[in-house]
């Protein structure tokens, strides 16, 4: 693993580079630093979503998957900034299918598209999985020039399901329903 921060203001970005894991400056407009900088968007949507208070189910554990996910977040972005490194494993993928597994039988299915919304919790799900799809992007962007661990991608799509599955819970444990797309209006 790369320097950790010992300072946080260090000049060293003011000519518009950023530093890497391995010592590497790149511009902050590369695509390895936009996809580092959207996954920390997303952990911090995480963030914003465990401030809220969100637990749906005791069985699911909501909170604690979470909270693993945020470590999850740090690893993949550990990923992205040391080229070649690897730390996200994919059994982490592989919980998150037995979480979206377990939480998708507790829900009605789909008959359409639904609406962003619902409770403050279930709008701040909607949001973070919209940040993580950006990330998923990003990361996309960055494997077409460069060499990426397909278990990041994987986490990504899987993680952005399990966030929109998360709203549609939060909802419902708050007594709402998803409000449908009208494609007739």
């Amino acid at each position: 693993m790369g320097k950790r921060l010992t300072s946080i203001v260090t000049r060293t970005g003011d000519n518009g580079t950023t530093g890497l894991g391995d010592g590497s400056r790149l511009s902050k407009t590369a695509p390895r630093v936009m996809a580092m900088g959207d996954v920390d968007e997303l952990n911090s949507a995480v963030g914003m979503l465990l401030a809220l208070g969100v637990n749906v189910d005791e069985d699911l554990q909501t909170p604690t998957l979470l909270r693993t996910v945020q470590q999850d977040l740090f690893d993949l972005g550990g990923e992205l900034s040391i080229p070649g490194y690897t730390l996200l494993k994919a059994e982490r993928v592989v919980a998150l299918d037995e979480w979206l597994r377990q939480a998708n039988a507790r829900l009605p299915r789909l008959e359409e598209f639904i609406l962003p919304g619902g409770s403050l919790a279930a709008a701040q799900a909607h949001m973070a999985r919209t940040v993580c799809r950006r990330a998923e992007r990003s990361v996309v962007a960055l494997a077409e020039q460069h060499p990426v661990n397909a278990t990041v991608l994987q986490f990504l799509n899987r993680f952005s399901d399990l966030l929109f599955v998360l709203a549609r819970l939060v909802n419902r444990v708050a007594g709402g329903v998803d409000e449908q797309w009208n494609r007739s209006r």
